[in-house]
């Protein structure tokens, strides 16, 4: 595999990684697993590994393997890389990860989401703290992605993204990129 997403960013790409690789032995060895019996094997490698086998938009719950299907609308995403990497595990050990409020769908949307690790993280990186006030000047929803510490901000359209992008920070690493309603590969499982 070759990885593209910046490692410690908070975007899942490990346990992207980890379900895509579960995705096609399942196929190749033709063991006819379950998607369901696929997200059981991916919780023991990784609590976000059974959502990228879920393969669609959903709402997480408990460690994040309680899934419930949500419908997004089409949307761009520009997503900004600071230039640090945050650990999970420091992010998770923190006292304050323990508080958070039950989200439920009706307050969630829209644009209503929160990261309660978001204050975990811009109190110990200040480089996630600067991008993320930045980003925050040119689109007031902006947040922090998974731990940490790309932040990204949800846009109409494309055109929308690029402009917003060209204002950041020079040597601010990023990118932009089209929601998705199903993982690619969200048919090679039943």
């Amino acid at each position: 595999l070759e990885k593209g997403l910046p490692i410690g960013g908070g975007l899942g790409g490990g346990s992207s990684d980890a379900a895509t690789v579960l995705l096609v032995l399942n196929r190749l060895w033709q063991t006819r697993l379950s998607r369901e019996d696929l997200m059981e094997i991916g919780l023991r490698l990784g609590a976000d590994v059974p959502f990228f086998i879920y393969g669609r938009n959903a709402l997480g719950e408990g460690i994040g393997e309680r899934l419930a299907a949500l419908e997004l609308p089409r949307a761009w995403y520009l997503v900004a890389v600071p230039q640090v990497s945050v650990s999970t595990k420091e992010t998770f050990s923190s006292a304050l990860t323990g508080r958070s409020k039950r989200l439920t769908i009706p307050p969630f949307f829209p644009g209503q989401g929160r990261n309660d690790l978001e204050a975990v993280v811009t109190a110990r990186y200040p480089e996630v703290a600067a991008l993320l006030a930045r980003l925050r000047q040119l689109c007031p929803q902006a947040r922090m992605t998974g731990s940490g510490a790309c932040v990204f901000a949800e846009f109409e359209t494309r055109a929308q993204a690029d402009a917003v992008q060209s204002q950041l920070p020079g040597g601010t690493g990023g990118f932009v990129a089209q929601g998705l309603e199903r993982h690619p590969l969200h048919d090679w499982a039943d």
